[in-house]
């Protein structure tokens, strides 16, 4: 049984209206409870997921997961010095690295998880293009799939060329798929979701439901 406590997103949306390194301090004690509860959370997670995605090494573990909350100021105009959430990012790697991956998101009425590539590289997107066009049925029956479907509906669509990427005809059957520059997914949770006793389990089998196409993009740059 693990779930997001309350507690943990009533910290976060007070991080967000407080977010200075002298209120951090003050309350580093609801931080530390709030990091273990993520990691729990996570856990669970990566144990479920490894399921069904027998990629993720033994050795993955929340610690190699759970994102940083301190944010890299340096070169930002915003220089508030945490995240205004938490981030979970699992794939062979753990959090970070090339290739496609998960991607949990816990933040006060804006969770969700996601899942794909985002904004690959030169050399990566040019291959998951050439594996569209040369396995479009491979990757037509992930996104018609009625569960995956109903679950994420499509890709998303943020990224997006606004022509005709190079190589390709106009007239290509899937030239809307290839013109995009991530491929990624996406599915919305409502706090009280993930504060069901058995939450991490529901987020892992969202998860789940991507692996398909977590596959097909890592088979293409792998």
């Amino acid at each position: 049984m693990t779930m997001i406590r309350k507690e943990t997103l009533a910290f976060v949306a007070r991080l967000i209206e407080n977010n200075d390194r002298v209120w951090f301090q003050e309350n580093k004690a609801e931080y530390e409870a709030a990091k273990q509860n993520i990691e729990d959370f996570a856990n669970t997670i990566i144990t479920e997921l490894r399921k069904t995605d027998t990629t993720i090494p033994e050795e993955i573990s929340a610690k190699k997961c759970v994102m940083r909350i301190y944010r890299d100021v340096r070169f930002s105009k915003d220089k508030s010095p945490y995240k205004n959430n938490f981030g979970i990012g699992i794939s062979t790697r753990g959090k970070g690295g090339e290739g496609a991956g998960y991607y949990v998101h816990i933040q006060p009425n804006q969770s969700f998880v996601a899942g794909g590539y985002w904004m690959p590289q030169g050399e990566h997107l040019k291959a998951i293009r050439q594996e569209i066009d040369y396995n479009t049925q491979d990757l037509l029956d992930i996104l018609e799939d009625k569960e995956f479907k109903s679950y994420f509906n499509s890709l998303d669509e943020q990224e997006k060329l606004k022509t005709v990427p190079k190589g390709y005809d106009a007239n290509h059957p899937q030239i809307e798929i290839l013109k995009l520059k991530s491929f990624t997914v996406t599915h919305s949770f409502i706090n009280n979701e993930l504060f069901h006793k058995d939450s991490a389990l529901a987020v892992a089998d969202g998860l789940k439901k991507m692996y398909p196409l977590i596959s097909f993009l890592n088979h293409a740059v792998l």
